[in-house]
């Protein structure tokens, strides 16, 4: 004899069938809430983006003034002219200490973005400027800067 308490009786009534999904309304509010927090995360990191291209543009400016520095320190006066070379090597024209030997920065950093020249440089040989062109400005005296490419510069550094 068999115990009815562990028979699983199943009846389907054919008349009757629910079906369970989610309502087009609740999927449209589901997709356009995920759609705002996409563009949120996207425009964020965009802003990241930029900030980070700025802190390298500003440590690029810091590695060629030190460069600039020990030219000076070399060869008595800065690197003349309006813009930097590819690499900062001594000249025996500045002086007889300013050996050819002698190679302060190998390759002079160009800006992250590759299609663009933000930085720019000006130097009579006592005094020098170098600037930059940031993406996220702040107010800063940039007088005597000019342009960096095709955008105005508002990041400077000069000779202490």
């Amino acid at each position: 004899m068999k115990n009815k308490r562990f028979t699983l009786i199943r009846t389907v009534r054919k008349d009757f069938v629910r079906m369970e999904a989610f309502t087009l309304i609740e999927l449209l509010v589901v997709i356009s809430i995920m759609g705002i927090l996409l563009a949120l995360s996207v425009f964020g990191m965009q802003q990241a983006r930029q900030a980070s291209r700025d802190g390298r543009r500003k440590a690029d400016l810091e590695q060629i003034r030190s460069a600039l520095e020990m030219f000076k320190s070399d060869c008595n006066k800065y690197y003349i002219g309006s813009a930097l070379p590819s690499s900062l090597v001594g000249n025996t024209s500045y002086s007889s200490t300013c050996l050819p030997a002698n190679i302060y920065i190998s390759q002079v950093p160009v800006d992250p973005l590759p299609s663009t020249n933000r930085y720019s440089y000006s130097s009579d040989g006592t005094t020098y400027v170098l600037c930059a062109a940031l993406e996220q400005a702040s107010s800063m005296d940039v007088s005597g800067c000019g342009s960096c490419g095709d955008t105005a510069c508002n990041y400077k550094v000069k000779n202490p």
